[in-house]
């Protein structure tokens, strides 16, 4: 193969994250609503017969599915299915940065409107215990408390180190993981939607100071 034939078929690859077919992928929206006046931003408790995080704080959001044309499109449909409103209900729908998960996983965010009133949205309670809001002005006024998680690399039993420069003595790089966290009043919003939260207000501060 000679390196023309090489770089043309290189120049026609759409990059991509790699070793994305392996990551489990998940799209969540950020959902804005207008409550006495002032701009909220909407949470979910999850409900406590879901198998994953019972109880937690979140966003509307879960897997792909194959027939989910895009992830915004993913999105806008939890959102649909979660809080039982209709797609005509949600409006400004725009990408946020996706999130790589140490987890395997790969989380597209979304952030949009939604022209409900509180009251008249009607949660699946299978997977939806309550919602409640927080204005945004709190997440704008406040910065999130940040906590670290350490890692530590622990190779299989059967590892080569005979491979590696070092062998056993190979100098692993230890990880640490961020975790987000904002406390307003008896809530507790933490991990994975601290952090899509807490990036979406660097967004909004980076473009008001411009």
């Amino acid at each position: 193969m000679d390196p023309k034939t090489i770089f043309d078929q290189v120049k026609n690859h759409e990059p991509s994250v790699l070793g994305h077919e392996q990551f489990r992928k998940f799209s969540v929206l950020l959902p804005l609503i207008k409550k006495d006046g002032e701009v909220h931003v909407l949470f979910e408790v999850r409900s406590h017969q879901l198998r994953r995080q019972p109880g937690e704080i979140c966003f509307p959001g879960g897997k792909i599915d194959p027939h989910d044309p895009t992830p915004k499109q993913a999105a806008i449909r939890e959102t649909e299915e979660e809080l039982g409103i209709h797609r005509d209900d949600l409006s400004y729908v725009h990408p946020l940065d996706y999130l790589i998960s140490p987890f395997g996983m790969i989380v597209y965010s979304f952030a949009g409107y939604v022209d409900v009133e509180e009251e008249d949205l009607n949660k699946n309670p299978d997977e939806v215990r309550e919602v409640f809001t927080v204005p945004l002005s709190f997440f704008m006024e406040n910065d999130p408390r940040i906590h670290y998680v350490h890692f530590e690399a622990q190779p299989e039993e059967n590892f080569p180190y005979e491979l590696i420069p070092g062998g056993e003595n190979y100098n692993w790089r230890t990880r640490q993981l961020e975790e987000y966290f904002y406390i307003y009043g008896d809530k507790v919003i933490w991990g994975m939607t601290a952090r899509i939260l807490s990036h979406f207000v660097d967004v909004l501060k980076k473009q008001s100071s411009l």
